[in-house]
């Protein structure tokens, strides 16, 4: 799965993607659930909420659970199928968290690509609107891992490739779109273990993306 990212140097934003003349964003280095983050879609940048409330939820709090789609069963459980063939979005992340099952406890690792400094989560977005209140939202697709995912975790986000960033946009058929739903290469990520302060979604500090023998 994909709980925590970091979002942190926009200047990819700026040069390669329709980003609004207002957008202003202080570096994020811990986004969690409900945060309202960047995420780019046919229209351009817009700002959503992390966390998929489905247009019939009555209740928000759904979102808590939806923060991530398998992209194994996206194309046949209701709740997704319709979202993965129309309203698709990339995710601006410059890296992620995961954790690593222990005696002493979860240990948290951060992930990064070593070719790139911003890459793109694939996910999927809709609107929401109940009783005066709107949001925008979106969920991460997960897949199997990487090799070096592998020994920490069952799970990791779909990184959609440069090259194929545009066939995600603006395919609309599910064989044109099921081949990206893969696990990123191997040998291209970076990962070392960080501080256990990033458990605390409060905390928001450059510290957390550093090796514990460096923070």
């Amino acid at each position: 799965m994909c709980g925590r990212y970091a979002l942190y140097d926009f200047q990819e934003l700026y040069d390669e993607y329709l980003v609004p003349k207002d957008f202003d964003m202080s570096p994020i280095y811990n986004a969690a659930p409900t945060q309202i983050m960047p995420v780019i879609t046919r229209d351009g940048l817009q700002m959503m909420r992390w966390g998929l409330i489905p247009e019939w939820a009555k209740d928000e709090k759904i979102g808590f659970r939806l923060i991530n789609a398998r992209s194994e069963s996206v194309f046949e459980k209701p709740i997704w199928k319709s979202l993965i063939t129309k309203t698709r979005c990339l995710i601006p992340a410059n890296g992620f968290y995961e954790w690593q099952r222990r005696a002493d406890g979860k240990q948290p690792y951060f992930i990064h690509a070593q070719d790139t400094r911003m890459f793109m989560f694939a996910g999927v977005w809709t609107r929401w609107q109940h009783n005066h209140r709107a949001w925008q939202t979106y969920s991460i697709l997960t897949t199997t891992p990487n090799k070096e995912m592998a020994p920490i975790h069952d799970r990791m986000p779909v990184i959609v490739h440069k090259d194929d960033e545009a066939q995600w946009m603006s395919a609309d058929k599910r064989e044109d779109i099921e081949p990206l739903l893969k696990p990123y290469h191997d040998n291209a990520l970076r990962l070392f273990e960080v501080s256990r302060a990033v458990n605390v979604a409060m905390v928001n500090d450059q510290t957390l993306i550093l090796p514990i023998n460096s923070a």
